[in-house]
């Protein structure tokens, strides 16, 4: 009979008999498993040592990590190079083990590291961080290849080095890097103003706007307008303009890091709050005047059709013009005597020569290395800072025999009409 707490009859001793002796069993076969997983002779003392240091694992000393395969580690890590978001996030996992370190630096893991992996801040800079993107870069990593050309054409000054670096990670048709290019072809960077070529630059800005880069939309719109390096297209220029504002637009309302703003401004349409009559600088609103189609664009108020684009947030600058704007503005803001560094604060890129780049042509106070500079430094701060002047007069008259300091030409991002930014 069964009651609540079990047998109300008490248990007899062959039932405590069997239990004992099974029980005394699986002692015997436990100790005899852990005696023959144990070492004799020389090897006892490691053992012992292992297993003070937590080493011994299930019994039998064996560590279950160093039985995953090679190929399924190496995914793992080529998901963290991925997604990190700072160099410390695969940095501490290549330091976490000596196996972390050896698969950690493969081909495979450094390829796919994003660019924030290896976002190097100017104050940090050394050896072993050059090093280190000179590795992500042989190992085929276009981000890395692009930075680092970058850091060398313009920090280190090694012309040719940093060129064909940004010329591989162009080749793999990534757009910065065609940007870029297309930057030095317009200014002729790293040489004489001789050694400008603008077909090539819009060449360049073609497929960077193609690949859906944004800065190399608006370059390309207004060279079709003033007839810059190519044949003028009013309508055509108008139509990159336009694809370029909206693309932007686009990129702010979807981006996870301005959700705040981007809920700001579908709530409030600020992004809408645009008057034609201030929006653009006085010498434009003059210029517009030239050709009917501008004109008629001018006066319809909308943002999306203006050359500066919609009210949104600033666009996150790239690492590598973080990594310019840090270097030089530790060395005083200037890559040497007489060298200018580009207005717009997201760009850092400084001057080759003397006079490279081209001075807004109202007030003269700032200077800008392309157009799409020149668009986002409008709507940041220069709009309320842009003054008429008589004439501006040239800081640096030691510059003028270098062929770039002649003011009354409108050579470069400006066009014919001057209506944007003036040679300096």
């Amino acid at each position: 009979m069964r009651t609540r707490r079990g047998m109300c009859y008490p248990k007899s001793d062959f039932c405590s008999g069997k239990k004992r002796s099974v029980t005394a069993r699986a002692t015997s076969v436990v100790k005899r498993r852990r005696r023959d997983c144990v070492p004799g002779g020389e090897d006892a003392a490691l053992f012992r040592r292992e297993r003070r240091a937590g080493g011994f694992v299930g019994g039998c000393g064996r560590d279950f990590f160093d039985g995953l395969p090679d190929d399924l580690v190496l995914s793992v890590l080529c998901k963290v190079a991925a997604s990190a978001s700072a160099p410390p996030d695969l940095v501490n996992v290549v330091l976490t083990c000596k196996r972390f370190k050896a698969l950690g630096l493969h081909s495979m893991v450094l390829s796919k590291a994003s660019a924030n992996a290896f976002a190097v801040r100017a104050h940090g800079w050394c050896d072993s961080a050059h090093r280190f993107l000179k590795l992500c870069a042989d190992a085929g990593n276009v981000e890395a290849s692009y930075t680092l050309g970058m850091i060398r054409f313009y920090c280190l000054q090694s012309r040719g080095s940093g060129a064909s670096l940004m010329a591989k990670a162009a080749i793999a048709s990534h757009a910065p890097a065609l940007y870029s290019l297309a930057v030095i072809q317009f200014n002729g960077s790293g040489g004489s103003k001789n050694d400008k070529d603008l077909r090539a630059g819009v060449a360049l800005c073609a497929r960077a706007a193609f690949l859906g880069h944004v800065d190399a939309m608006r370059e390309l719109g207004h060279c079709l307008q003033d007839g810059y390096g190519v044949r003028q297209n009013v309508a055509e220029g108008r139509r990159f303009l336009v694809q370029a504002n909206a693309r932007e637009l686009a990129t702010v309302l979807s981006s996870p890091s301005a959700a705040a703003a981007a809920a700001s401004l579908l709530s409030t349409r600020a992004w809408l709050a645009w008057n034609s009559s201030h929006a653009q600088p006085p010498h434009q609103q003059q210029n517009h005047q030239h050709h009917p189609l501008r004109h008629a664009v001018a006066g319809t108020g909308c943002p999306l059709l203006s050359d500066f684009g919609c009210n949104v947030p600033a666009p996150e600058a790239h690492p590598a013009n973080r990594f310019m704007a840090e270097w030089f503005a530790a060395r005083g803001s200037s890559a040497g005597p007489g060298l200018r560094q580009c207005s717009h604060v997201g760009c850092g890129r400084p001057e080759t020569r003397k006079h490279e780049f081209r001075r807004c042509s109202v007030c003269g106070a700032v200077n800008y290395c392309s157009r799409a500079c020149q668009a986002l430094d409008w709507k940041l701060r220069h709009k309320a800072e842009c003054t008429p002047v008589e004439r501006w007069v040239d800081e640096d008259v030691d510059g003028e025999g270098e062929g770039d300091g002649e003011g009354g030409e409108h050579d470069g991002v400006g066009g014919p009409n001057g209506d944007v930014m003036e040679e300096s």
